[in-house]
């Protein structure tokens, strides 16, 4: 029994570790590669030392350990489907939610920890400016040595124990939310009155946060880079250009705690606020932007819709791999994936079905685009386009 158990612990490892590596893979850009390869080798290495040496009574069983790989794939394209720092701690918090009962982000700065949203806590934003004590406990030891730390409620504080209540198993998680060489906030977990408390799960899920939201800070510092490079605008401005910096962009620059010093804002954040163009600059742009005649609102729905197919179909490709190689030879790609493609796209109408990002059939694109290589006979006679 304790040799099956192994073996399905190893083949739970090797599934997660195809997984973690995939999702940071297509989170990267061409122009990031040596992030890539970074990112990519630390968090599989993290991840499976964080898994059980041996698989326990929930997922002995291999279908169970089948859908809590799809679950962790699913929680994780959540994140990366966030387009703002924002987006993405949110969402963080919501898929985290799935793994415990109660949790909540502190935010990190000057040495002290200020709440900023929560689930579970009744609203979101119960433990806002609430001060966590970085000087003992789980949340110190997690801060100073940057791993996830368990503990008992009651090494979280009194005043913590006195406002929020403990959980019935009275057991808590911490973890460390790094970005570069800081942490940036901490995020606390417990069971509640269930007493949910899943820590590889969660672990996962805030090491591939703090990924993601360094890869959307280079994003905006290389975006802002090409900028300055273009010259019709270099000319358009009468200042000094502003210099951009390498630096992480906080995702809590906005985040001023009743209990703590307004900061002033990275110079990352001021580059974005700096660099208006112009109304010669932008009309180019606006000409070969195909979303450039819509609001702000309807834009960024089109574009989380766009996101959104991207990673439904970059999953069906992940679990079916040997059948989508198999379809592409025998051009009958359709009949082999029709359950998964059929139950994806359900998914994504009865998120966007009826948003305006439905006229842009963004997930029949995206099946022809990433699944069919732009070959349409792939997908063989019974697909209907």
């Amino acid at each position: 029994m304790a040799e099956e158990n192994e073996k399905q612990s190893a083949a739970r490892k090797s599934e997660i570790r195809q997984l973690v590596e995939h999702a940071v893979a297509q989170s990267l850009q061409a122009q990031m590669p040596q992030l890539q390869a970074q990112l990519q080798s630390q968090i599989s290495q993290q991840v499976l030392e964080s898994l059980p040496t041996q698989a326990s009574g929930a997922h002995a069983d291999g279908a169970h350990a089948h859908e809590d790989s799809a679950t962790l794939a699913h929680a994780v394209s959540n994140i990366h489907a966030g387009s703002t720092q924002k987006e993405i701690l949110r969402a963080l918090l919501d898929s985290a939610s799935q793994y415990c009962s109660r949790i909540a982000l502190f935010v990190v700065k000057a040495g002290a920890a200020s709440g900023w949203q929560s689930r579970g806590f009744g609203e979101d934003e119960a433990v806002k400016d609430f001060s966590l004590d970085l000087t003992a406990g789980p949340a110190a030891h997690s801060y100073q040595n940057r791993i996830a730390t368990p503990g008992n409620v009651a090494e979280m504080g009194r005043r913590f124990v006195e406002q929020f209540g403990a959980p019935s198993n009275e057991q808590v998680l911490v973890l460390p939310l790094a970005l570069k060489d800081k942490v940036a906030a901490l995020v606390y977990a417990d069971g509640g009155e269930s007493g949910k408390l899943e820590a590889s799960g969660l672990d996962l899920l805030v090491m591939a946060t703090s990924a993601w939201l360094e890869v959307t800070s280079l994003r905006k510092q290389l975006a802002a880079k090409e900028d300055a490079a273009v010259p019709s605008r270099v000319q358009s401005v009468a200042t000094p250009p502003v210099q951009t910096v390498s630096s992480f962009s906080d995702p809590f620059a906005a985040h001023a705690p009743r209990h703590l010093p307004v900061e002033p804002e990275p110079a990352s954040e001021v580059v974005e606020v700096a660099s208006a163009r112009g109304a010669s600059a932008a009309a180019p742009a606006a000409a070969t932007d195909p979303l450039a005649g819509l609001s702000p609102e309807d834009a960024d729905l089109h574009r989380k819709a766009q996101r959104f197919a991207r990673l439904l179909v970059d999953e069906i490709k992940l679990y079916n791999q040997a059948k989508v190689a198999e379809g592409r030879r025998n051009k009958d790609l359709y009949d082999r994936l029709k359950e998964d493609i059929d139950k994806s796209r359900g998914t994504f109408q009865k998120r966007y079905g009826s948003t305006v990002a439905a006229s842009g059939d963004y997930f029949q694109h995206e099946l022809l685009r990433s699944l069919a290589e732009d070959d349409v006979s792939i997908m063989g006679s019974n697909f209907h386009r």
